[in-house]
């Protein structure tokens, strides 16, 4: 059986397998995933979900399995800590990625690590093996799936997510390969998250990862206790493949679970990307595009007569040219080009300001918004059928900028196959680090120096030193 396949590979894995570029890949994307987390808590998805969960429930039955909420002095029980840390991961929309499976992985497999690693004061090492297999078996199911489980409305991170955090939390929770495979059956029944929530500038984005965390971690616990799952939930005739990702024209051909299995425990981790801007990661090629673009004109934007984005379906889906609110303004490609090219930097700082100055009103005195909207209506977004060939592998886009007789009566154009931050075209230390500082101008980034060495530690040790205690 498949599941039985992927229990085994999880039971049987140890620390002493990882690859060192694992391991270092693994240490960014924690440092990623913090940074993000640690910003993500002041926002109104966090907030509200921490005071959600403080209403409705009154702590642990055991009091002494706390874990720490990322940003904030307060733990609270296993399982709503790791909800939370999970929305504040996701909210600002910067976690880390995986382009071909289609899913965030960090903003699930780290709340869940962390808070069973703290309340158990598991190693560093143990830790470590949990994160891993989380990536490992996540990229390997999103591969599977996808990308007929998006085009069908899906958000991986919540379907699939559930499965990760399951995968985490039986790890380090200890399951045998029996009770891991009960824990992966109770995830794919909870399964869920659908793309609606993205486009329809709501909180619910969030709420995936916090629900696929949260799911996860109860699964593993139930499964702990003699609680049991389909062991054929993933491919079975009523399971997850068969409901959820394939049409009418099914062909059992098409889903190889032989060749599957032959690469479980083959080293994905390295080849996840990390996000550079608060956007949809289908709208950061076409920001890459028109920041190279940004730098030939300079001040001059106001001499564009028009823009044209050509780009793959999926990115000019995000075709959103009235923005209304946050969750919105985070999915628009329109507005994603127009910020790129009037103001040169695309930051969550940056952002919140031209929010304040006006941005999602109707009316702004602010001469930088006014460009701004102006540009979105002189724009439009194709989708390009040669570009669209180049999906899922790349994720390429073409902005092309005219501008006026005042200005060279030019035509501009450029283009990105592959956003900055993907394996292909990647970041550097130093560039995580500069975006956890512009994240957290407060933070001392000296505490981060212990995720260099964290198998030494325990991880109620690490997260004391990270919260700075």
């Amino acid at each position: 059986m498949f599941l039985q396949n992927i229990s085994k590979f999880i039971s049987n894995y140890r620390y002493e397998q990882a690859t060192i570029e694992s391991v270092t890949t693994v240490k960014a994307a924690f440092l990623d995933f913090f940074g993000v987390a640690y910003r993500g808590i002041g926002e109104d998805a966090s907030q509200i979900a921490c005071n959600t969960v403080g209403e409705i429930f009154h702590g642990n039955s055991n009091p002494n399995l706390k874990a720490s909420v990322i940003g904030t002095p307060f733990k609270a029980d296993v399982l709503h800590a790791a909800f939370i840390n999970g929305v504040s991961a996701h909210v600002l929309e910067l976690d880390d990625g995986h382009r071909k499976a289609q899913i965030h992985l960090g903003s699930v497999i780290f709340p869940t690590a962390l808070a069973i690693s703290e309340a158990y004061d598991l190693s560093g090492k143990e830790f470590m093996e949990g994160v891993i297999v989380g990536y490992e078996v996540g990229i390997l199911l999103g591969q599977i799936v996808n990308p007929r489980h998006r085009n069908k409305g899906f958000h991986t991170t919540g379907t699939i997510g559930a499965f990760v955090a399951g995968v985490v939390a039986s790890k380090l929770l200890k399951l045998d390969e029996e009770q891991i495979m009960n824990a992966l059956g109770l995830c794919g029944t909870q399964a869920a998250g659908l793309l609606e929530s993205d486009h329809g500038g709501s909180m619910g984005k969030s709420l995936h990862v916090g629900k696929a965390v949260y799911n996860g971690i109860i699964s593993a616990y139930l499964a702990r206790n003699g609680f049991t799952g389909s062991k054929t939930i993933f491919e079975g005739n009523e399971g997850f493949l068969k409901t959820m990702v394939v049409d009418d024209d099914y062909n059992q051909e098409d889903f190889s679970f032989e060749n599957a299995l032959k690469d479980v425990g083959k080293v994905r981790v390295r080849d996840i990307y990390f996000k550079k801007y608060p956007f949809c990661r289908h709208l950061h090629s076409s920001i890459d595009t028109a920041l190279k673009l940004k730098a030939s004109i300079g001040e001059e934007y106001d001499h564009i007569q028009n823009v044209a984005v050509k780009t793959y379906s999926v990115a000019a889906e995000h075709n959103n040219f009235n923005p209304k609110n946050i969750e919105e303004l985070r999915q628009s490609l329109p507005y994603a080009v127009a910020i790129s090219l009037v103001v040169g930097e695309v930051s969550v700082d940056g952002i919140n300001q031209l929010i304040e100055f006006g941005l999602l009103d109707n009316y702004s005195t602010v001469d930088k918004v006014n460009s701004i909207k102006n540009l979105v209506n002189h724009m439009i977004v194709v989708s390009d059928d040669k570009l669209n060939e180049l999906y899922p592998d790349k994720r390429p886009s073409n902005v092309i900028i005219k501008l006026d007789k005042s200005f060279r009566n030019g035509v501009f154009q450029n283009i990105t196959f592959l956003p900055k931050g993907d394996f292909e075209n990647p970041f550097q230390l130093r560039d995580l680090i500069a975006k956890f500082k512009a994240l957290n101008p407060q933070y001392d980034v000296n505490n981060l120096t212990v995720i260099d060495s964290l198998e030494e530690y325990t991880m109620k040790f690490v997260v004391r030193k990270l919260n700075g205690r």
